[in-house]
């Protein structure tokens, strides 16, 4: 069962990005690129389940294994002193029941190394996934600043192509403003001088003469 989710999720993590991003019918790659990330996480996640289920097998394993090799040895014991003490059917019961728990131990010790093997074995691979989902992440990043600089370049190169391509835009429009309002106040100062500089020319005048 995990080999199976791990294969799906090594297949899945591998592909090639870019490939995807490049198809033409998908509009919008960043939110797809995120979906695609929620789902692996999702995968990490129940791999990560896994993994802790695992140890508590280990553990479960090993606590048998020594309940059961306790059992053997004590069964073993006890049939040394009644063979010794010339108990032939307590002999046969003590040693009939030291080799059912020694047979329960050696599989109980077989089963937990195997436990311990494959624990090892999906622990590489976890840490495996986490590096490759760390690193889309941080391409999830990349492309993201490149997508806002690709738009960012997009606006600027509008208003710039706007600016150049019609005489009479935003900015050229304020600027013949700026202008004509310049012009309509420097006209309205000269009209409201002149009667008083026409005045000061005729006192000048009649002063030069008298």
């Amino acid at each position: 069962m995990s080999t199976n989710i791990f294969t799906r999720i090594k297949d899945s993590i591998s592909a090639d990005l870019h490939t995807m991003m490049d198809k033409k019918e998908q509009k919008n790659p960043i939110a797809a690129l995120n979906q695609y990330l929620r789902q692996s996480e999702q995968e990490k996640e129940k791999v990560r389940k896994l993994i802790d289920r695992q140890y508590k097998l280990k553990e479960e394993f090993s606590r048998e294994y020594l309940k059961a090799q306790e059992l053997a040895d004590k069964r073993l014991k006890q049939a040394t002193i009644a063979e010794k003490a010339g108990e032939q059917g307590m002999y046969e019961f003590a040693i009939k029941e030291h080799e059912e728990y020694q047979t329960r131990a050696d599989r109980m010790k077989a089963s937990r190394e195997e436990a311990i093997e494959q624990l090892e074995t999906l622990e590489q691979k976890y840490e495996d996934m986490k590096h490759r989902l760390k690193d889309m992440h941080l391409r999830r990043m990349e492309l993201m600043g490149r997508e806002n600089i690709a738009k960012a370049n997009h606006q600027i190169n509008r208003v710039v192509e706007e600016t150049s391509e019609k005489p009479f835009s935003k900015f050229a429009e304020m600027e013949q403003y700026i202008e004509n309002l310049e012009y309509k106040v420097n006209s309205s100062y000269y009209r409201s001088t002149f009667d008083s500089k026409i005045a000061a020319l005729e006192k000048e005048i009649n002063e030069k003469v008298n």
